[in-house]
């Protein structure tokens, strides 16, 4: 019934999707296994992509030739550039999804693609043979043979739903949870833990009275998340236009809500202990936001369309486990949520994942070789999180079967690297969720940029296509062009006077290099050349995209060079290898907790040992000098 896979993908949600996209443009033939064909690419959480430090990872899995960006582009409803008050280092882009739309556009990109084939039904054990993954067994009793497996479970490894004293089994609401795979890989020495997430109620958006909440609009400029352009990402679709945007709306909750959702707290799962697992930090539930910060007296709750067609509206901010019938009246005290109705409770879910110290820089698990885990199973959080381990371990899945080099990332490359290298590094015993503070290279890991840095990378490996690779050229070339203009080209004063004076900046008493005059602070490129006829009449064809990253290489020289010198100097730790062999036993001077984390993490370098939580310089020291020897 099922021809030998070269690779099949356990799993299709965002990491899944990236997984075997990658894996079959590559070139591999590949299975995607899913327990129900409908729900593929389904955004289980809010209906958005992108945001602080997510959208830097989107527009990367863009560059590296995958497919979040450009489906985040074709079913976007609103866009925003974050952060655009801070330099460019912060600038992060987010964009509200037709929720529908965007599991429809991911599925018929997956249809369109060859070597690609789909079955449903669900995983319950991986096939093992030699300490290799060579296949899965399904809960109809196939077994289906592969050179490699990639694991992207999501929330379903034996899911339980939580909404206030009630308890069932559930990877999703409405969808049964997954079971064999984990009970198989603990008998073979896996570790295992628990952690939790949860979801908020989804209301009808037609009983909000939208009056009494403040208005959200989306920017006047869409710059979205692929580097490819319209007609060449869109497939004949047209572009989201500014004026048609769909606004969010914000509202908060009050003393009144507070109080009516403690009445719930004896009920509820987290508080009476009935949830083990750990939830995520930086997304708490409402009932954990008012026990922890009990002084405050709203917190901010953003109003959500769900879609271009369909009423019904997601409520950030309101993530929940207690029971249904307080949900409800705590949120009827909500400004504008007076006669709200309910279309479905919010509720916690917690699943099974595997410590990722457990795996090698590969996404490969270092006890089965050939096997890979990505997304949620590896403890992290977030669509954009699981898309990039996703489409990394398609890669290098293909890369094991044909006995090619695994692409590995640093953290000094892409956002990609550094969460990859966080969890295997530093492991996590909660959701991880990436900030562009984890990131020590940020001034160079901009999401304006990220084309520039990856996209020959992957255009090399194979799977970023030649009209991308193409666009990388170009786009240098106009850049390097607008540079040697702008550092040749003399403003004289009696041009400048009136633009200088505009922008509140003193003005030139003598011809100075346009370069140097965009150094100053509130000098923006765009304004200028608009502002200079001569200086328009020397960059006649700069496009916006390219103007804006000629000045920021320009403003920020300084900046970016400070991090490639550190980078240079970091790097020299990062090319000591460490044997994969090497014997820890021969240093005894080693403090237990280095000698115990570095026995079970086997670090690659001695770059990657000095990140080792609990690992002190000292430790880095010894195993240098005796590397050194």
């Amino acid at each position: 019934m099922f021809p030998e896979y070269d690779i099949i993908v356990v799993g299709a949600g965002h990491a899944g999707c990236e997984a075997a996209a990658a894996a079959a443009n590559l070139g591999s033939k590949v299975l995607l296994v899913t327990m129900n064909m409908q729900t593929i690419a389904q955004m289980s959480c809010n209906p958005a992509m992108g945001g602080i430090a997510k959208g830097q990872i989107v527009r990367e899995i863009d560059a590296l030739g995958g497919y979040s960006g450009i489906v985040t582009d074709r079913s976007m409803i609103q866009f925003r550039m974050l952060n655009r008050s801070k330099g460019p280092a912060m600038w992060s882009p987010r964009a509200q999804n037709d929720r529908m739309l965007f599991a429809a556009t991911w599925r018929e990109i997956l249809e369109k693609t060859p070597n690609i084939d789909f079955y449903q039904d669900m995983v319950s054990s991986i096939l093992i043979r030699n300490g290799k993954a060579c296949g899965v067994v399904t809960g109809l009793g196939h077994q289906i043979h592969s050179k490699a497996v990639v694991v992207t479970s999501g929330t379903f490894l034996n899911g339980v739903i939580h909404i206030g004293e009630k308890k069932f089994g559930g990877g999703r609401v409405a969808e049964k949870a997954a079971t064999g795979i984990t009970e198989q890989l603990v008998s073979l020495g896996f570790e295992s833990d628990r952690l939790k997430t949860g979801t908020p109620p989804r209301v009808d958006g037609r009983s909000l009275d939208y009056s009494k909440m403040d208005e959200q609009k989306g920017d006047e400029e869409i710059v979205g998340f692929s580097f490819l352009e319209e007609e060449e990402q869109r497939d004949g679709k047209e572009r989201l236009k500014p004026g048609d945007q769909r606004s969010c709306w914000i509202s908060y909750t009050n003393q009144a809500v507070h109080d009516l959702l403690k009445t719930g707290f004896d009920r509820s799962p987290m508080f009476t202990g009935r949830i083990e697992g750990v939830g995520p930090r930086y997304c708490p539930s409402i009932e954990d936001k008012i026990n922890r910060f009990a002084d405050r007296e709203r917190h901010q709750l953003f109003i959500e369309p769900e879609g271009w067609n369909t009423v019904e509206i997601y409520v950030n901010g309101f993530s929940t486990s207690l029971p249904e019938d307080v949900q409800y009246q705590a949120l009827r005290h909500v400004p504008g949520f007076e006669n709200v109705r309910m279309f479905r409770p919010g509720y916690a879910i917690e699943y099974d994942y595997f410590p990722p110290t457990q795996l090698s820089h590969s996404l490969e698990t270092k006890l089965i070789r050939n096997l890979f885990f990505a997304g949620q199973i590896n403890g992290t959080t977030g669509y954009e999180e699981a898309a990039c381990q996703g489409l990394m371990a398609g890669i290098n899945a293909h890369q094991q079967v044909r006995n090619l080099d695994p692409l590995i990332l640093k953290r000094s490359e892409a956002y990609i690297g550094v969460l990859i290298d966080d969890l295997i590094s530093k492991g996590t015993e909660e959701p991880y969720r990436m900030f562009t503070s984890r990131a020590e290279f940020r001034t160079l890991l901009r999401q304006d940029n990220a084309d520039l840095r990856l996209t020959e990378t992957s255009y090399r490996l194979g799977l970023a296509s030649q009209v991308r690779m193409d666009k990388i050229v170009e786009k240098r070339a106009k850049i390097d062009k607008i540079r040697s203009i702008l550092a040749d080209f003399a403003i004289n004063p009696e041009e400048s006077g009136q633009f200088l004076l505009d922008q509140k900046t003193s003005v030139l008493t003598q011809k100075q290099r346009a370069n140097q005059v965009l150094l100053r602070p509130g000098i923006a490129l765009a304004p200028m050349i608009e502002a200079l006829p001569r200086l328009k009449a020397a960059l006649p064809d700069a496009s916006a995209e390219i103007v804006e990253q000629a000045e920021i290489q320009i403003k920020y020289e300084v900046y970016i060079e400070k991090e490639k010198d550190l980078v240079r100097k970091m790097s020299q730790l990062e090319d000591l290898l460490i044997p994969e062999t090497f014997n820890y036993d021969q240093l005894p001077s080693l403090s237990n907790e280095a000698m115990q984390k570095f026995k079970r993490i086997k670090p690659r370098t001695l770059g990657q040992a000095s990140r080792i939580s609990g690992v002190n310089p000292s430790d880095v020291q010894i195993l240098m000098v005796y590397m050194g020897r």
